[in-house]
């Protein structure tokens, strides 16, 4: 049988003069174990948190504006010209040859003439800042928003540039800005989730699910999905309808799961992925109790559904696409979101539009911008506008942050003749909230709203992710996950602090 000679597997029955063999292995596991016991006082292991505590542990990295994040994404890529990007240039040059001055790499076939803006632009609010008829709904908020017109993307190809946005990364397999809040920060109750995502009624946009994954981060952080409004708005919370299952034989079932599941678990303590499900069934067995309360808007006062789009008297909509659905749909979204916020979720976020498909359900007008934008955008605004107005009466909107973003911007010159085609090199993002400067602009793009004004000083998605983590206590460097030997974040190797929008 070979021998172990290592001195560490040796049984010494009385100490003698040490070799040097000897003495290089106990001063080397020494010092090793001197330097593990360092590591692993500075990071604390994964496995060892709790689902209502992040990694952060409350020991943040700067003092914190917000405390919680509400995300609004324009899925199939909103037109910032038609919206919130004045250009009077457009409107002098409508229909003239567009002559970008350069060579344009246009996504299909969207370099006809100007276009100006479909809808006519007026200013609002003690800033005078101009907003299309689309969106005048947001005229009475519009001073408690920054806006920033020279956010620039990396593709026009749908799937790659809402990665980015969604995740900060074009690439599948990287955790949503959602996913990275709830590892950081973690819970701030103990009965709904700590990101919870509402889709388009329609379906999912771009990615679907991959937008809100927690890829190599614990399971546990991963968005939950909720459908409000219809009739199993989370699926798989309760049974479904049986003639077997009762209240008392799967709240046993569960019980012995548990139990089950924890045996397992005990065995293979390396692996998070078990855990995260434990506590993910737990969680789902208050969440019976919590989540249609939350989700109930029954009891809500008149003046609050009325502001959310939802005085009215239909029960069924048009086929065709239509403001009063469109304000339904997403106003309802929004007053989910407030009561799922007050009640302790950390971050929501609100999709409108689905993945592509015929006729346009999304912000993807490529063949016309005032049927298809027309009522997202003015569902949009009403429900958005509304958020901000109840948080803030309710005196949440100060330390509550909002984002409004989108993949990326349409072209400001034609397509066919009344649609847009992509614009990656330059669109608009706005925000408001807790710690953001109201009523401020940030970033021209140009006269065109073709790229940057400045193009040497543009705004890229990691400045925006850096100043919501920012604005969240976090230092975007240093909320870090090693992921196949690397220390993968949120901002990539990149971002800057928007400072010019932080109060």
């Amino acid at each position: 049988m070979m021998m172990n000679h290592s001195p560490f597997h040796r049984n010494a029955s009385a100490p003698g003069p040490m070799s040097r063999r000897e003495f290089l292995w106990n001063s080397g596991g020494g010092l090793g174990g001197i330097a593990l016991a360092c590591m692993l006082g500075r990071e604390r292991p994964v496995n060892a948190m709790t689902s209502s505590h992040g990694i952060l542990e409350g020991a943040l990295h700067l003092p914190a504006k917000a405390k919680r994040v509400v995300q609004l994404f324009m899925g199939g890529a909103a037109s910032h010209l038609d919206l919130f990007d004045f250009k009077p240039e457009l409107i002098k040059r409508h229909g003239q040859k567009s002559d970008f001055g350069e060579h344009v790499e246009a996504f299909q076939d969207g370099l006809g003439p100007w276009m100006k803006p479909v809808w006519d632009f007026k200013p609002y609010g003690q800033s005078g800042k101009p907003l299309s008829a689309a969106v005048a709904d947001l005229g009475p908020v519009v001073d408690e928003m920054a806006f920033v017109h020279n956010l620039v993307g990396k593709t026009g190809v749908h799937s790659m540039a809402t990665y980015l946005q969604a995740t900060g990364f074009q690439l599948p397999g990287f955790p949503g800005m959602g996913c990275w809040v709830s590892y950081g920060l973690g819970s701030m109750n103990e009965n709904l989730p700590t990101f919870v995502v509402l889709p388009d009624h329609r379906g999912y946009a771009s990615n679907g699910p991959k937008n809100w994954d927690s890829a190599f981060l614990p399971a546990e952080n991963q968005g939950t999905v909720i459908f409000p409004g219809t009739a199993n708005p989370i699926a798989n919370l309760f049974p479904g309808k049986n003639q077997f299952i009762t209240r008392n034989s799967n709240e046993e079932g569960l019980t012995l799961l548990n139990h089950l599941n924890r045996e397992h678990a005990a065995r293979r303590e390396g692996d998070s992925r078990l855990d995260a499900r434990i506590r993910n069934y737990e969680l789902a067995a208050k969440m019976q109790l919590a989540a249609p309360e939350a989700l109930d808007i029954s009891g809500e006062p008149a003046y609050v559904l009325k502001m959310y789009g939802l005085a009215h008297s239909q029960s069924s909509f048009a086929k065709e696409i239509n403001p009063i659905e469109e304000r339904d749909y997403f106003g309802r979204k929004c007053l989910v979101a407030r009561r799922l916020l007050e009640r302790g979720v950390r971050f929501v976020q609100i999709w409108s539009g689905n993945d592509n498909g015929f006729p346009r359900r999304n912000w993807d007008s490529h063949e016309d911008i005032e049927r298809d934008h027309g009522p997202l955008a003015m569902g949009m605004a009403t429900g958005a506008s509304a958020l901000i107005q109840d948080l803030k009466q309710r005196g949440m909107l100060e330390d509550t942050l909002i984002l409004w973003t989108t993949e990326f911007g349409r072209m400001p010159s034609s397509q066919g003749s009344k649609g847009r085609d992509h614009n990656p090199y330059v669109f608009t993002n706005w925000l408001c909230g807790g710690g953001i400067k109201p009523g401020v602009t940030h970033g021209p793009s140009d006269e065109w709203g073709y790229k940057p004004a400045d193009r040497s000083n543009s705004t890229q998605v990691y400045d925006i992710h850096a100043t919501i983590l920012h604005l969240l206590g976090i230092n975007h460097e240093k909320l870090a996950l090693r992921h196949n030997g690397i220390d993968r974040r949120l901002t990539d190797v990149h971002g800057r602090v928007i400072q010019e929008i932080c109060a």
